[in-house]
């Protein structure tokens, strides 16, 4: 039976984090001094981690994305793909990273059944990249976007976080990685999740993203992705591959939500941006996998019909990208 929250909207998605820590410090997602870092026994075990994935699967989710921080970091991450991907039920299982440690970890990734990958990259110029994460390096991006060409990733999703001023003007340079790779390049909005003061100047919205490209190319909408996430699709003419864009700010796509979150400490969220949390904890000290269930249940139940960031002005205070699951 289909898996529905009080507003009709059918939640067969889970992010599911593995880790809060990270190799970068992207400036819209992490403090420059990074985060505190908690114990290993403060996150989940891979076991637990399971157990939550099991009971979400049995209720109704059939897609999960596996999430951090940067989840490519956490040890043993192969072995956990490869037990989850074999989770009877699950249709999807996918991955996001910031693509440092995909040149080494790209074929075991695809072995382990991960399906799809999506990759932030947000600029594709080496000092602008360096600037924005805080001191990674492009090439590594690059050689592990090639990494998981070679090793058949069905889909790669290039994540592009647009910030006007900083990197809106490689938007036709991104556009053209799809016109002989089979890439989605997805443009995201800006979101305000570190609370800086004027973080509207930053934002440029979808619309204007796609008009730009309009005038560059010539595009045409192409029709969604089997259990799809918020990316809404153009193709250029002749295109291998796609560009969309992500509106979480301009044009919310609450009403389309199909997701439900788990943090790597154990906390269900039924949304980003909402302050409501189910603390599963204890249920997994208890072992009553039913009681997860429930739990998982009680998230969806509870679930807004939209996220209130347009009107709070970004006012919801910082919220913590890495530990929460991008």
């Amino acid at each position: 039976m289909a898996l529905r929250d009080p507003h009709g909207r059918r939640i067969n998605y889970l992010r599911l984090s593995v880790t809060d820590r990270c190799n970068l410090r992207c400036r819209y997602c992490m403090p420059a001094e990074g985060l505190v870092k908690v114990g290993h026994d403060d996150i989940l075990s891979y076991e637990e981690l399971l157990r939550i994935a099991r009971a979400a699967v049995a209720i109704g989710v059939e897609k999960i994305r596996v999430t951090g921080g940067e989840p490519l970091v956490r040890r043993g991450i192969i072995d956990f793909l490869q037990r989850l991907e074999a989770i009877p039920g699950l249709q999807r299982l996918v991955l996001t990273t910031n693509g440092m440690l995909l040149r080494e970890m790209a074929a075991d990734l695809r072995s382990a059944g991960v399906e799809s990958l999506n990759i932030s990259l947000d600029s594709l110029r080496p000092q602008t990249f360096a600037e924005i994460t805080r001191g990674g390096e492009l090439r590594r991006a690059l050689d592990g976007i090639a990494a998981a060409e070679a090793a058949g990733f069905e889909f790669i999703k290039i994540n592009v976080v647009v910030m006007r001023g900083v990197n809106d003007d490689e938007l036709e340079e991104f556009a053209a990685l799809t016109l002989d790779r089979p890439y989605r390049v997805r443009f995201i909005e800006y979101m305000p999740t570190l609370a800086q003061p004027g973080w509207e100047a930053t934002v440029m919205p979808g619309a204007e993203i796609l008009d730009r490209l309009a005038k560059r190319f010539p595009m045409a909408d192409e029709a969604p992705e089997k259990m799809a996430g918020p990316a809404r699709y153009r193709r250029i003419a002749g295109a291998a591959g796609l560009v969309g864009v992500i509106t979480p700010v301009s044009c919310h796509f609450c009403g389309e939500c199909n997701r439900i979150r788990v943090t790597s400490r154990g906390i269900a969220k039924s949304c980003l941006f909402d302050r409501g949390t189910v603390d599963l904890r204890p249920i997994l000290v208890s072992g009553d996998d039913i009681a997860l269930g429930e739990a998982l249940r009680r998230t969806v139940a509870e679930k807004p019909d939209r996220h209130q960031l347009a009107e709070s002005n970004g006012g919801q205070g910082q919220i913590d990208m890495a530990r929460i699951g991008g």
